[in-house]
């Protein structure tokens, strides 16, 4: 076949190519090959033929032979490329990516517009395959192409804005390279606008402050994109609101971080950011039921703060609402999810929140859960504070050799250690060794004096050591004192004190004042609460007597404080008012149906309200309950006598005869 031959066939083959003869196609290009087996445009042919035949294998060996004939050949490398375009191509994306990268280079000295097509498929292959450096690093060859160009100032600056939307979902990656690329893109696109300022580049701005927020490490460079934007659009609050959950996240409360805050506040008082950074100041600054309100106000408004979950239950610790406190624990956890970086720091600090809370809460079932929650703090192990609370759980599941093996090990580590020292005292004083609780006590005050606890437990210890301990204002007395002046809200050390200046120093008022905060501070606690009512009644001060049973009974729900309802019935049955003492007494019973001295005065206040049919019922009960309230059965006796059950008078009345032969008002009766 001559040479003019060669090129008849290649002809021929190129219009049944056309015509979609492809089988024609294939026989004029093997009769090339027979002849020239190195023509690269009979190769070339084959391809496209094969591919359109649907045979991808031998149409890519034919491109493949042809590439290696002739390597910078434009031809072999685009029928390459639209075959691996083709839908029923898998597992060809990197071959794909190599072939453009190919033609990029064979375009760039020629074709610009082919070259930027090419660069475009390359953009979205690598995007498809999440290659975010890829994307980035390409798109970059593109607008410097446009510049080269002299493309428009607009158009670049679409350019700028398409690169961010590639990169956006990079972050999740927190590939340091891509982050970078993708700032920058952010700084480009905004130096780009034409509306300045503008709401498309107020919205980008808002777009980069969100993403810069991301990188912990760009710390700088957020401050001064917020600052920036804050001077070309004052009135917008989003910068500040950025910068104030910046310096929240960041744990420190520097000047800086406090005029955000006020600053957030002055533009917009009803700021979620804003309050809880105000929230923080509080806590800082030991306001700690503003501080509850304020964050408890800011948690409504924003979602956006994990952190300040930790710092309201923080804030609850201090004024030991511990139940609220585990559960704001457990709200920072959820939000927090499954961090790394910074958000791991907290939350390992809202797993030790937590578990401190549980072990104020001082029963086996939060013991239990305290535990869990020290379990998933990394790297608990190397924590010799962790392993105080580890022990202080065990301690109160009533597991004593866990807790000493802890104490112990920790005295030998961490001699210096106050939480160390704390754990024995606990582990002694609840085994009653007061002696050594003493040692332990004064040892952990040594090492860290401003825990109200340890100086609360010492003057327990004091108080439980002996009478001569008890007495010694130098001892008990003085624990307590420093115990409440350390911690305003520890209701403990204010009953203790009362008891103290009660049944030590015979100061009644004083006493009936310390029993009055305790309660105001803890109104669980009925010990407190009942002395301040009965040493109010002592003092003849009724109304403050009065004031704290209405607080209470006003709160209650049905079934509980019985102690303020009784007591309460019992001054209304004093005082001449039978229905509401019923009413109260009623009330007690329905948390208490057992107490038979309750049933007993129930009795008496339907007997002087003249119901004497229920009254009967009320002292049988109470006589039921108790046989030995022989005042009930008395009454019981006398209300038949009343009703004119006169034989079950009689036998009620030497009934209590049998018991008491010299008993005046049976016999009289």
């Amino acid at each position: 076949m001559s040479n003019k031959e060669v090129k008849a066939a290649l002809k021929s083959a190129r219009d049944a190519i056309r015509n979609k003869e492809y089988k024609e196609a294939l026989k004029h290009c093997k009769a090339v090959l027979k002849q020239e087996k190195n023509n690269y445009n009979a190769w070339v042919f084959i391809g496209l033929a094969a591919a359109e035949l649907e045979q991808p294998d031998q149409a890519k060996g034919a491109y493949k032979k042809a590439i290696e004939l002739e390597p910078n050949q434009l031809l072999a490398w685009q029928g390459l490329a639209n075959l691996y375009e083709k839908p029923n191509q898998t597992d060809v994306k990197g071959d794909l990516a190599d072939v453009y990268q190919k033609l990029l280079e064979l375009y760039e000295s020629g074709d610009k517009q082919k070259w930027c097509d090419v660069c475009n498929k390359l953009v979205e292959l690598y995007h498809q395959e999440k290659k975010y450096v890829e994307v980035a690093e390409t798109w970059q060859k593109l607008i410097r192409m446009k510049q080269e160009e002299g493309a428009e100032k607009a158009e670049l600056h679409q350019l700028w804005k398409r690169m961010i939307q590639l990169l956006k979902d990079s972050t999740r990656n927190q590939d340091n390279k891509t982050g970078q690329l993708l700032l920058t893109a952010f700084e480009h696109a905004l130096n780009s606008a034409d509306m300045v300022p503008g709401e498309d580049h107020q919205n980008l701005y808002k777009d980069f402050i969100q993403c810069l927020s991301k990188f912990p490490h760009e710390v700088a460079r957020l401050e001064k994109a917020c600052h920036d934007m804050m001077a070309l659009y004052p009135t917008i609050s989003y910068p500040l609101e950025v910068l104030c959950l910046h310096f929240v996240h960041s744990g420190t409360l520097s000047e800086k971080a406090l005029h955000c805050f006020s600053r957030l506040l002055e533009m917009d008082a009803s700021s979620g950011p804003g309050i809880i950074g105000f929230g923080i100041k509080c806590l800082k600054e030991r306001k700690y039921k503003e501080a509850v309100k304020s964050l408890t106000e800011g948690l409504q408004k924003t979602n956006q703060c994990p952190v300040a979950w930790h710092y309201l239950a923080e804030a609850q610790m201090k004024i030991h609402e511990h139940r609220n406190a585990v559960l704001s624990c457990n709200q920072a956890l959820e939000a927090l999810g499954t961090p790394e970086g910074p958000n791991l720091r907290w939350k390992n600090l809202a797993l030790q929140l937590k578990a401190e809370t549980l072990i104020k809460i001082a029963d086996a079932d939060a013991a239990e859960e305290a535990n869990k929650a020290l379990e998933q703090i990394v790297d608990a192990s190397s924590d010799p504070v962790v392993s105080a609370l580890r022990g202080r759980a065990y301690l109160n599941k009533g597991l004593i050799d866990q807790a000493s093996k802890i104490s112990q090990e920790l005295l030998l580590s961490h001699p210096d250690l106050a939480e160390a020292h704390a754990l024995e005292g606990f582990i002694h004083y609840s085994q009653k060794n007061y002696e050594q609780a003493e040692k332990s006590f004064l040892n952990a005050i040594e090492k860290k004096a401003g825990t109200a606890e340890y100086h609360q437990y010492l003057g327990l210890t004091y108080w439980f050591m002996s009478d001569e301990t008890k007495k010694d204002k130098g001892k008990a007395l003085t624990q307590f004192l420093k115990a409440a002046k350390l911690d305003s809200y520890l209701g403990k050390a204010f009953c203790y004190l009362g008891n103290y200046y009660r049944d030590i120093a015979g100061d009644k008022s004083r006493a009936r004042g310390c029993y009055k905060k305790a309660f105001e501070l803890d109104e669980m606690d009925e010990e407190s609460g009942t002395a301040a009512v009965n040493l109010s009644v002592e003092l003849g001060d009724m109304d403050t007597a009065l004031s704290i049973l209405n607080e209470v009974t006003g709160k209650a729900r049905p079934g509980t404080a019985k102690w303020a309802w009784l007591h309460r019935g019992l001054y209304y049955l004093r005082t001449g008012q039978p229905s509401q003492a019923v009413a109260d007494l009623q009330a007690a019973l329905r948390a208490d149906p057992k107490d038979s001295n309750c049933w007993e005065s129930l009795g008496e206040a339907y007997l002087n309200r003249g119901s004497y049919s229920t009254a009967l019922k009320s002292f049988r009960k109470a006589s039921e309950l108790n046989p030995g309230l022989v005042y009930s059965i008395y009454r019981a006796a006398a209300l038949e006598q009343i009703l004119g059950k006169y034989e079950n008078a009689i036998a009620t009345y030497q009934q209590i005869l049998k018991k008491t032969e010299n008993y005046v008002p049976a016999l009289k009766g």
